[in-house]
């Protein structure tokens, strides 16, 4: 199972920026996909969890109404489209899932990284004021 983040780069802040995560190794479960973020000298942060059960996603308070998860399924590709960009979005984005969901949550997944087995190698966001 191999995760592949990219589009990451710098931007300025208001700005928009669409990250992705290629998905190879196994059969392509969107709904077993999410995002995090790790900004420099803070702990990693569930952006948005997709549930398990294709229920509702979780977004974090702080990107909720800007962030949105999408896909692709022809593309095995997961993204995760950025608005309104801030300087505190600044972070490494990692895509990660756990190649057998269950009925966990969003809000389950996002609060309990261990449940996603495999991790992409994160690509970096900048964004100036």
């Amino acid at each position: 199972v191999q995760l592949q983040a990219s589009g990451g780069g710098l931007v300025q802040a208001g700005g928009s920026l669409r990250v992705s995560c290629a998905v190879s190794g196994f059969t392509f479960d969107a709904n077993a996909v999410g995002w995090f973020r790790q900004a420099p000298g803070k702990e990693r942060e569930g952006v948005s969890c997709p549930s398990g059960s294709g229920g509702s996603t979780y977004y974090a308070d702080s990107v909720k109404g800007r962030f949105t998860i999408s896909r692709d399924n022809a593309k095995n590709t997961v993204y995760l489209q950025m608005h309104s960009l801030k300087p505190e979005d600044t972070a490494v984005y990692y895509c990660a899932t756990d190649p057998y969901p269950t009925g966990y949550s969003g809000t389950y997944y996002c609060n309990h990284p261990p449940k996603y087995a495999y991790w992409g190698q994160g690509t970096l966001v900048t964004v100036s004021s």
